[in-house]
């Protein structure tokens, strides 16, 4: 009885401590929230700690929308994070799957190489140049080819082609299939949960870059969100997300609160990614139920 007296004890003191946690991360995000949507007359009693929204309005999000600017840059952003996420797991897995074959010459080689790129990274001046040199400058295809394969994801994904049986792969080719085929139609699908994590880090990375984006990116037309974002929250400037010409048109845009504007902004920004993961959650239980094989 002791026994599980200290057990049950253990257990509500660790759901209080993972409920404490909870609290502490979500509460700034509500806030957050309620800020972004609370009327801008009655924003400034919202105190650090509320998640209810003093009154209601969404008029901070009908300027941001009006913006076309800000409307591009969030097409620029989709567009960025799923081309290069597709470009990211296309090459990382081809990768592993080379590293993993047990007659690859020069295997250790290849590593050593590997590891000393992830620990040495070229400079900025080196990455500038050769973005030049490809004409890619100024083109959403400079930030999907970035880091195309992370080396350290790279080594996390050739831990589980390792595990998957060597029978398997040695049946699909004396059946006629190639290495193209063994990789897409077996390979990948008993990879699934390991694709799915690594895809969802790869996805976090192009959406939240903004240092390469505004160097690579110079021009309004590719502009991406974060760095829109940052000009806006970090740097103070309106105009970025308001936009000149509806700070003209609309005498009322001059009265909105700065930072309920910031705040709605951010949630703006920070909304794709949430949503994606319930999304990769319910693939990633059904990977790990569907996805273990047997010798």
């Amino acid at each position: 009885m002791k026994k599980l007296k200290k057990i049950s004890i253990g257990k509500i003191i660790c759901t209080i401590i993972m409920i404490l946690i909870g609290l502490v991360m979500i509460v700034p995000l509500l806030n957050i929230l309620a800020k972004s949507v609370s009327h801008p007359d009655m924003v400034s009693k919202l105190k650090g700690y509320n998640i209810l929204p003093k009154g209601f309005s969404l008029v901070n999000y009908q300027v941001i929308m009006n913006n076309p600017v800000v409307l591009r840059s969030i097409i620029n952003s989709l567009i960025i994070t799923n081309g290069g996420v597709t470009i990211n797991i296309i090459l990382t897995a081809s990768a592993a799957y080379v590293l993993t074959r047990p007659n690859l010459v020069g295997k250790k080689i290849f590593m050593y190489f590997f590891i000393i790129m992830m620990i040495f990274e070229p400079g900025l001046v080196q990455e500038y140049l050769l973005m030049k040199d490809i004409h890619l400058l100024d083109n959403l295809l400079a930030m999907m080819l970035y880091k195309s394969v992370n080396v350290y994801y790279l080594i996390i994904l050739m831990r589980f082609m390792e595990e998957v049986p060597i029978s398997l792969v040695e049946a699909a080719s004396m059946d006629g299939a190639g290495h193209v085929k063994i990789l897409f139609k077996i390979i990948i699908p008993l990879c699934r949960v390991p694709l799915l994590t690594i895809g969802m880090f790869y996805a976090v990375y192009h959406w939240n870059e903004f240092f390469k984006s505004s160097i690579f990116l110079t021009s309004k037309n590719n502009t991406v969100l974060q760095v829109l974002l940052r000009q806006f929250v970090v740097n103070s400037d309106s105009q970025v997300i308001v936009g000149a010409a509806n700070i003209l048109a609309n005498n009322h845009i001059a009265q909105l609160d700065n930072g309920s504007l910031k705040a709605a902004t951010i949630v703006v920004a920070v909304i794709p990614i949430l949503l994606l993961y319930p999304i990769i959650l319910k693939y990633y239980t059904s990977g790990v139920l569907t996805g273990g094989v047997k010798e």
